[in-house]
């Protein structure tokens, strides 16, 4: 860690905490060349993965699914405030039961809230996530609807 003031790398730690419920640790730390003293923060980054159709894993990605949830909401009346909330809601939910989740898990609940939102939404998400081939598969899901 650098000194705010001297950007010295050497310090002391005077004070360690454990703050929100153990997920991050707050430390007093003091520089050992100018003596400033000055708090830094750490936290656990969790490392989500997600299981593709394929099989494959990789990490997830909140700015992929967010910019999938933009493009289906693109000139509806769903602004990227509203498309924020929905990915930190399906991140909570998916991930509350440990760090891993299929990426079929999460294209239904994106589909189920894009649904209660707006159905143009939900239709252009549904086309690209289920692989609509033709008008047939289009009028099938609007069926649905």
């Amino acid at each position: 860690m650098r000194c705010p003031t001297c950007n010295e790398d050497e310090d002391k730690v005077i004070d360690s905490r454990s703050i929100k419920n153990g997920s991050g640790i707050r430390r007093r730390r003091e520089c050992l060349k100018c003596h400033f003293r000055y708090t830094t923060y750490e936290y656990l980054q969790p490392q989500y993965q997600v299981v593709k159709r394929s099989g494959g894993k990789e990490l997830f990605n909140e700015d992929k699914m967010i910019a999938g949830i933009s493009a289906a909401c693109k000139n509806r009346p769903i602004d990227d405030i509203m498309v924020r909330k929905i990915v930190e809601e399906i991140e909570e939910k998916v991930f509350a039961e440990g760090f891993i989740a299929q990426t079929k898990q999460i294209g239904e609940l994106v589909l189920s809230k894009l649904k209660e939102l707006d159905n143009v939404s939900y239709v252009r998400f549904a086309s690209v996530y289920k692989g609509f081939n033709d008008l047939e598969d289009f009028n099938k899901e609007l069926s649905n609807l």
